[in-house]
């Protein structure tokens, strides 16, 4: 979805990822009914989107699902080279849903950056700098300031007012539909000032 959004809409709109944080700072082991309630879910974004999942035993036992190391990598990424963000961050998604790698292991993450040339020492000085850290936080902040529950979520912005465009899966030409007006609209908005 991502792609789609910088092929047709990369010049009009800053497109970034914010990320959101699931169970952050966790350090209890899911629970059985969690994996069951996660896996559904995982079940059902594969059914509507095609997303490749591997469902042999996700999730072990003593499992600790928190997905703010991950999320601190891809920072870290976006400040070694921020043209790295968005396959890296892809790069954790087939590592986590596919290749059932456990990516709050520093170690996972650090191998996946050095797919991406990226130095493994530069990768860890990023990703243990409190810079990194607050960054992580801010983004999970913003994430709660614009009342997103679910994820994905897509919102549009402008000066102080936000849309929210998707809360889940949604197609990209629904999508589309509401960018378009709401382009339009701001467009004669700012045209009437």
């Amino acid at each position: 979805m991502l792609e789609k959004l910088k092929e047709n809409y990369g010049e009009n709109l800053k497109i970034a990822l914010m990320l959101g944080g699931l169970r952050p700072e966790t350090t209890e082991p899911i629970t059985t009914e969690l994996r069951e309630e996660i896996l559904h879910h995982w079940h059902m974004v594969h059914e509507k989107t095609g997303q490749n999942f591997n469902f042999d035993n996700p999730m072990p036992d003593g499992f600790i699902y928190n997905t703010e190391p991950a999320s601190r990598a891809v920072i870290a990424i976006s400040e070694i080279n921020p043209e790295c963000t968005l396959p890296y961050f892809k790069s954790i998604q087939e590592a986590f849903y596919c290749e059932r790698k456990n990516v709050a292991e520093v170690t996972v993450l650090k191998d996946l950056a050095c797919g991406f040339s990226i130095d493994p020492d530069e990768f860890m000085d990023h990703f243990v700098s409190e810079n990194v850290k607050n960054k992580t936080l801010s983004h999970f902040q913003h994430t709660r300031q614009a009342e997103v529950r679910g994820f994905p979520t897509l919102v549009i912005s402008a000066e102080r007012s936000f849309k929210m465009l998707a809360n889940g899966y949604r197609p990209f030409d629904d999508i589309r539909r509401e960018i378009d007006n709401w382009l339009s609209e701001n467009s004669l908005n700012e045209a009437s000032k």
